[in-house]
């Protein structure tokens, strides 16, 4: 049980004062649970634990109650009331049987007006609970972030994962079906072996590409037209999966390009996947070439509705997704990130009535 003259914040006056302040005080007592004073209740003064322990805390949204902090024998709480003529913008519960002194609004505003001490000492204590609530909000701001990120992370990786996760569970049915003959049993084994390579290529550059490591990149002269035939082997039947159909105008270059054919292949699967996420009801994908001494360009269009203006100038950041029911955020990012470590380049934009362009250029030697 703390009485004034020994308090945290009324302990620091001289004895004239607390004089003064102990005939002002009267003492109330709470049982645990009781509200003391809740939102939106006049601002009626000033209040100091003598003994239990008070909760202070607000409203966030329309049910959901915050705990800014709690009051011990000694501290003073509801001290705005002084200051300022308004109502309360929290609420206090006795949080055990509790007894306070209370002070009112008037009569401390008379003693702050004679007494500089006493000014001096609520405006510390004053100072003092607004940088502990920055710090406080600052936390669960930045905590608050860190779980959002967690979460469209988490969302990233699953999404990136459905697909070939799906090709394994349809091609396990399909190797169980009564009547599989040792042809389509050893067929089945290959793509579900591309699938379990593709997972974990799919992990092994999510995790390069969010712990920022510089890993070396090795690039050997490859023709491009074989790797995209072997490539489109996959890509088509998934695409028909979501209703859509690759198609390719004229012929892939048959030309050697220096690439890392595993790491390539992630490019267009990432850009294949988001314009079948662009088409829900189906449509077409286009791929289509352009070869000039310096490069090779690949474009990839779909027949959706476009890039949204929304996120055009934010488009390869990480999570940078808009509108998107099973929007991931990373996969432009890594795609960015494999093209730039083949020395190329990438970038997307809207064809009037006619989809998105994603276009890239490998450098030829």
């Amino acid at each position: 049980m703390v009485t004034l003259k020994v308090s945290k914040v009324f302990g620091q006056l001289n004895a004239g004062e607390l004089k003064t302040l102990e005939k002002i005080a009267t003492e109330r007592t709470f049982e645990r649970g009781d509200e003391i004073f809740t939102e939106g209740d006049a601002g009626d003064g000033l209040y100091c634990v003598k003994d239990g322990l008070v909760e202070i805390s607000g409203l966030f949204g329309e049910n959901t109650r915050h705990v800014f902090s709690k009051i011990e024998p000694g501290d003073i709480f509801g001290e705005m009331a002084v200051i300022e003529d308004k109502p309360r913008s929290a609420s206090a519960v006795a949080r055990k049987a509790s007894k306070v002194y209370f002070f009112g609004r008037e009569q401390m505003l008379e003693l702050v007006a004679r007494s500089p001490a006493l000014s001096l000492v609520l405006l510390r204590e004053i100072s003092n609970r607004l940088r502990e609530f920055n710090r406080q909000y600052l936390r669960e701001v930045v905590q608050a972030e860190r779980l959002a990120v967690v979460g469209r992370f988490a969302r990233s990786i699953v999404h990136d994962l459905k697909n070939p996760l799906n090709i394994i569970g349809l091609t396990a049915e399909m190797v169980n079906a009564s009547g599989a003959s040792l042809a389509l049993r050893d067929q089945a084994q290959e793509i579900i072996r591309k699938q379990v390579d593709r997972i974990n290529d799919m992990i092994s550059e999510i995790l390069e590409f969010t712990q920022g490591s510089q890993s070396a990149v090795v690039l050997a002269p490859t023709n491009y037209a074989r790797f995209l035939q072997k490539l489109l082997e996959e890509l088509q039947p998934e695409a028909a999966l979501k209703s859509a159909v690759i198609e390719v105008e004229g012929e892939a270059p048959k030309i050697d390009l220096p690439l890392d054919p595993r790491r390539l292949r992630r490019v267009f699967f990432n850009l294949i996947n988001n314009s079948t996420d662009a088409m829900p009801s189906g449509g077409k994908i286009f791929i289509r070439f352009r070869v000039s001494p310096r490069e090779v360009v690949t474009e990839i269009q779909d027949s959706g509705s476009g890039i949204a203006p929304e996120i055009a100038g934010e488009l390869f950041e990480a999570f940078a997704t808009h509108g998107k029911a099973h929007g991931t955020g990373l996969g432009l990012s890594i795609s960015k990130k494999i093209v730039e470590d083949h020395h190329g380049w990438i970038k997307a934009r809207n064809d009037p009535g006619k989809g998105a362009v994603f276009s890239f250029g490998l450098p030829r030697a």
